[in-house]
């Protein structure tokens, strides 16, 4: 594989169903070992996601004023515009032919 992450690597899947997630990609997603990921379905697909550490997500309790949801409405936002770098991203990836339908 490249230096890069933009080339799809095949990963085994063992009887147990565990696949590791390649080293490149913990290390630019920051996932540490051991650690969690959010595992999900979206659009046909499974997405596999960092959890946020605690200091990812410090501060966003720090202001007493906030409105009940302002958190979830936040990391909603930080989702959102992650999808949109991963839909920008897959559109790249995706052969020039098949783009234009």
């Amino acid at each position: 594989m490249s230096s890069g992450t933009r080339d799809p690597e095949v990963v085994r899947v063992s009887q147990k169903g565990q696949a590791t997630i390649p080293k490149t990609l913990r290390e630019k997603f920051g996932i540490d070992t051991p650690g969690e990921v959010f595992i999900y379905e979206e659009d046909e697909r499974i997405i596999v996601e960092p959890v946020p550490s605690l200091e990812e997500l410090g501060g966003i309790h720090a202001d007493a004023d906030r409105e009940r949801g302002e958190v979830i409405d936040r990391v909603r936002e930080l989702k959102h515009e992650e999808r949109r770098r991963e839909d920008a991203r897959t559109d790249r990836l995706r052969p020039a032919d098949s783009r234009d339908e």
